[in-house]
């Protein structure tokens, strides 16, 4: 029986470990075993906090368009009911853009509301 040589195959695995934990501190970008257990860590991390920002903005949104809102007398959630009832369809994102930078337009959007 011949000989199996898959040095490079591991040596290969262990490279692509440390390459992800270049910047790492200490011996997290230099030993493999902390390496692993730290990009491991830091990969869950940067899937789990790709879907708290998207979370967070919508948070920061709603913040926005209720602070315009709340300056006509009415608040968020009667600004949206009204929305939908005169059938106008902006999502939470370009309202607050609308009511963040162009506020002479945002007050027209209230005014064809109310």
């Amino acid at each position: 029986m011949t000989r199996v040589k898959r040095g490079n195959i591991a040596r290969n695995r262990r490279n692509e470990i440390l390459d992800l934990a270049k910047g790492f501190r200490g011996s997290s970008s230099k030993l493999y075993r902390t390496a692993q257990q730290r990009t491991i860590k830091a990969l869950t991390n940067s899937y789990k906090d790709r879907k708290n920002k998207k979370r967070e903005f919508v948070k920061i949104w709603v913040s926005r368009i209720n602070a315009a809102v709340r300056l006509s007398g009415l608040n968020y959630s009667s600004f949206q009911n009204q929305l939908k009832f005169h059938k106008i369809r902006l999502n939470r994102k370009i309202c607050s853009q609308i009511a963040l930078q162009d506020q002479e337009s945002f007050t027209k959007l209230l005014d064809l509301i109310i």
